[in-house]
């Protein structure tokens, strides 16, 4: 195999050290391009790497053109896993709309400037967030879904336009990979208000840090090997760690809690101090798609993992094993119920100040609320059947014949996919299986017109964008009544409200920001 040089993006966070952890392992193979911002902690994090004949640290951050122009000049591989994240993004939604969409853009600049563009593959890492809230019954999820990004959640927002950017650019070779939650050691440690911010209900198909190294690493070592074809090149995929992964929230929480020796969720927190909607995760029917062409998956037990991650974190943390459970309880949970309390992020505090919007977000209204529970026995916990075969029964229909190859479909399945979204198709032909052509199609919510390539939006899920990814509302219920393709994924845990309409102005005014900061 000729040598092949891979430049990435965010190799310091935790998926991306991981891929280069497991590039380092293959140096007559691979020759590693990183870009890292210039800080004290990064200096010392890769002052092992810098001596390394097979790695060149790029100094630079992801809106530094010329930065990201030296990375990508030369490079066989573009792996764009750098971004800001949650829960800072909660935070910052300006700064993460700017950076998350401004590194798309030079990334695809970059590539298209270079005298080979067509020879460069890019991966770009999307996030399970872009399809936001799935509890049951729609729990079950796959690529081509409809974009649904939660209420509040700028990061998605940030990851949808640059997932768009991307596909739409014109490079060759790109392929999307949405990623899960990542299991990492410091995910124990988290004690963040967004904590509460997960459906107790809700579902999750976790990916490992290990599982998402082996993924970036082999993606290039299977391809250089000739194994990848136009079946998985321009196509997007779910990331996860397969059917033992699939697991519930509470499920989470036991294991979280359980693995640290500390008591169960019934010990430390009260339901009602969870919301019941509105953030993100799913089962992946799809998942296994990803492991048949890349084979990344550890596939150790998930209770052995979370031992695994508990072994791996601070002697502190392993203190509470050895004390009672009760004396653990009593003094963890008043910090816990200080955590929900947090002003402005915080679940009771929205309770406590009366939060309109956000208690019709994240529960339906302050009544809705109220109607959860105090005490866990009242509380109904969901048990969920996590193998494969149960996925067929909750299946979302996609619009058009999902039993025809790729290579069959034509301008009569546009037409059939825009008009189960409610709008039109308005090309009047198409070459065959040509997925990767700009079609013109027309939004029957807001009526924009738009161009758009059939990948984006039969494999995607993609839509509009003027309505369908957040730019001035998340006018949700509206989109729904047009639009039969969205109205599966909102209505099971909304219904038909009328009230259901948030102002994107609103939302960023109550965090500092303004809509024509994001516009600009």
């Amino acid at each position: 195999m000729a040598k092949k040089i891979v430049f990435i993006t965010g190799g310091t966070g935790n998926m991306g050290w991981a891929a280069v952890q497991e590039m380092l392992k293959k140096p007559n193979e691979i020759n590693i391009k990183l870009l890292a911002r210039k800080s004290a902690k990064n200096e010392e994090k890769l002052k092992p790497l810098i001596s390394k004949p097979n790695v060149k640290v790029i100094w630079g951050d992801l809106l530094d053109y010329d930065a990201i122009l030296e990375g990508v000049t030369g490079s066989d591989y573009v792996l764009h896993i750098g971004g800001m994240v949650s829960p800072t993004a909660d935070w910052k939604p300006y700064r993460t709309q700017k950076t998350n969409i401004g590194a798309a853009q030079n990334i695809c600049k970059a590539v298209l400037s270079q005298p080979n563009p067509d020879d460069i593959k890019v991966c770009y890492i999307g996030t399970v967030a872009e399809t936001g809230g799935r509890n049951y019954p729609i729990h079950w999820g796959r690529c081509g879904d409809p974009i649904k990004i939660s209420i509040y959640d700028h990061y998605a927002v940030s990851k949808t336009v640059a997932e768009r950017t991307f596909v739409e650019s014109g490079i060759k070779n790109w392929v999307v990979m949405r990623q899960s939650g990542i299991l990492y050691p410091n995910i124990l440690k988290n004690m963040d208000p967004i904590m509460f911010h997960v459906p107790i209900n809700g579902v999750l198909e976790w990916c490992t840090v290990e599982d998402s190294g082996r993924l970036m690493c082999n993606l290039v070592t299977e391809d250089a090997a000739g194994n990848l074809g136009s079946d998985f090149w321009n196509h997007f995929f779910n990331i996860g760690s397969g059917k033992d992964y699939r697991i519930s929230n509470y499920e989470f929480e036991c294991l979280l809690l359980g693995t640290l020796g500390l008591a169960g969720p019934e010990k430390l927190f009260e339901p009602n101090w969870f919301i019941t909607k509105n953030f993100h995760g799913q089962f992946y029917a799809d998942g296994d798609k990803l492991e048949n062409f890349l084979h990344f998956r550890e596939n150790l037990p998930i209770q052995d993992y979370f031992n695994r991650l508990a072994n791996q974190v601070e002697f502190y943390f392993k203190i509470p094993r050895y004390l009672p459970k009760s004396l653990v309880a009593a003094c963890a949970k008043p910090f816990m119920k200080k955590n929900a309390e947090t002003p402005g992020f915080g679940t009771l505090d929205w309770v406590k100040t009366n939060d309109k919007v956000r208690l019709s977000a994240y529960f339906g209204s302050n009544e809705e609320w109220e109607k959860i529970p105090a005490n866990w026995k009242d509380f109904n916990i969901i048990n969920f059947d996590k193998d494969n075969s149960a996925s067929e029964k909750f299946k979302l229909d996609h619009g058009y014949d999902e039993s025809k190859p790729e290579s069959e479909l034509d301008i009569d399945d546009m037409k059939q996919a825009a008009k189960f979204r409610g709008g039109e198709c308005l090309s009047d032909s198409m070459k065959k299986g040509d997925m990767s052509g700009k079609l013109k199609w027309k939004c029957g919510h807001c009526g924009a017109e738009f161009e758009a390539s059939p990948a984006l939006i039969l494999l995607g899920g993609h839509w509009c964008p003027e309505c369908y990814v957040p730019q001035k509302s998340w006018d949700y219920d509206s989109i729904a009544k047009t639009n039969p393709f969205f109205a599966q994924v909102w209505y099971p845990s909304h219904g038909k409200d009328e009230n259901n309409k948030y102002d994107f102005d609103e939302l960023f005014h109550m965090n500092g920001v303004v809509w024509d900061d994001i516009k600009r």
